[in-house]
């Protein structure tokens, strides 16, 4: 039996469609075997978000053949679909696989056969080809199972290029992710994040709607909760927040990408909300859901960002209710209306209001946190850890960790939040039992 080893860089839905190939691939008689094994293949499932994405696929290719120099090794996902002619040059690539055929498994087994490297290594259609949608989810992989509910995006924001990547919005039907739900739940999984390049917009090829796709969803009768991923400012409606406030299954957790706290940034960045929008969102969302925890992307140094202006957004991050930020350091990506705007910034200066954000989201996490001092939650844990404790989440993101307990592994349990722990690095609450047999 040939052998296969995965890895996955990037985002949720990346993990998804790692899983799902992964399952293709071993109804084909392809084992999954772990990354630091001697596999016969390795499949990377790259990211082109930034430079730093880029850089981070060659490595893992390095890595890939330092545990087996024979090995064969295929590229997919964004940045084969981007830079197939760049990833071609890495030493040990077999083949690159564009976003139209990453799924077609005959291309896996046929470079497994191989006896040498073919003439050309590129296996990649135009992105205005990419239309199908295929399902998929991680199973295995994590605690939570990452639902792939839609792809591509129609928005083409000025720095970003995973429209060339991914191709148009689309979507399944709902009833299609209905079923896979299903699915998952008799699986024994506990947590179904919905994921996707633009969940909100949801809807396109079936003529329905997210609202209506999680109104369905919440009235399944499964043993899950369900975590919304990041979703735009502007598609998150009032309607939508009103409902998830009385819902018993989607959890208290919201990722809104920001960006900028300027509008003339924003403008500048082909945003589609300003932030007068996201500040209604916001304050909606703490008024209705005053445990609910809110994470934040932000971009640092978007060309044309001055001193004042990065300023006037980070005080505009300060004034808002939210509790933590994902920073991001703006990079020139080719093909992007980005690269063509004036007002460069130097890359010192971008990398000192990277650390400040950065700072700034501790304090946000911290304040959080001290919120929750006191409060019962329900934990999901995601396992043993080497050093013999297990971690998780609460429902609204705080991730807390106790002695390992193969009773409560990959399991629900109620817990009151006593007090934080910052040895390990994170911001962790200790915890004791409490109504342990209330049903989920």
């Amino acid at each position: 039996m040939k052998t296969a080893a995965y890895y996955t860089l990037g985002c949720k839905l990346n993990f998804a469609e790692t899983s799902t190939l992964a399952r293709k691939l071993a109804d084909v008689g392809v084992e999954r075997v772990a990354f630091q094994s001697s596999a016969d293949l390795y499949v990377i499932n790259s990211c082109s978000v930034t430079e730093h994405a880029d850089r981070k696929c060659r490595k893992v290719v390095e890595e890939a053949l330092q545990a087996n120099p024979a090995a064969k090794v295929v590229v997919i996902g964004c940045y084969a679909q981007l830079k197939p002619q760049e990833i071609e040059r890495i030493p040990g690539v077999s083949k690159i696989i564009g976003s139209k055929e990453k799924f077609e498994v005959a291309h896996y087994v046929s470079v497994l056969e191989e006896s040498t490297v073919p003439e050309s290594k590129i296996v990649r259609s135009h992105i205005k080809e990419t239309r199908d949608f295929v399902p998929s989810y991680s199973y295995g992989d994590r605690t939570r199972t990452f639902l792939k509910v839609q792809d591509g995006c129609d928005y083409f924001c000025a720095f970003c290029t995973i429209p060339l990547a991914r191709g148009r919005s689309r979507n399944p039907s709902i009833a299609e992710i209905l079923n896979q739900a299903r699915e998952a739940a008799k699986q024994g999984v506990k947590e179904l994040v919905l994921t996707g390049v633009n969940i909100g917009d949801f809807g396109k090829t079936t003529g329905e709607h997210f609202e209506e796709l999680v109104r369905q969803l919440d009235g399944l009768d499964l043993d899950v909760r369900y975590r919304i991923s990041s979703i735009e400012p502007n598609l998150l409606t009032r309607d939508l927040i009103e409902f998830l406030a009385g819902s018993q299954r989607f959890v208290p957790h919201f990722h809104l990408p920001l960006q900028s706290g300027s509008d003339e940034i924003l403008e500048r960045m082909r945003r589609r909300y300003r932030t007068a929008l996201y500040s209604e969102r916001v304050h909606l969302i703490k008024s209705l859901m005053p445990e609910a925890c809110i994470g934040v992307d932000a971009i640092v140094g978007f060309p044309g960002e001055t001193e004042k202006l990065f300023q006037d957004s980070l005080s505009y991050l300060q004034g808002l209710p939210v509790d933590y930020l994902h920073v991001f350091t703006y990079s020139e990506r080719e093909n992007t209306s980005a690269i063509r705007l004036e007002g460069k910034v130097p890359f010192g200066e971008r990398k000192r209001r990277n650390a400040l954000l950065r700072q700034e989201s501790e304090s946000m996490r911290n304040r959080f946190y001290s919120t929750q001092m006191g409060q019962v939650r329900r934990v999901l844990w995601e396992g043993s850890e080497s050093d013999g404790s297990m971690l998780g989440y609460t429902e609204n993101y705080v991730r807390v960790r106790t002695a390992y307990d193969p009773l409560y592994s990959h399991a629900f349990q109620d817990i009151r939040l006593l007090r934080m722990d910052s040895t390990s690095g994170h911001m962790e609450i200790a915890l004791q039992e409490e109504n342990l047999s209330i049903p989920f």
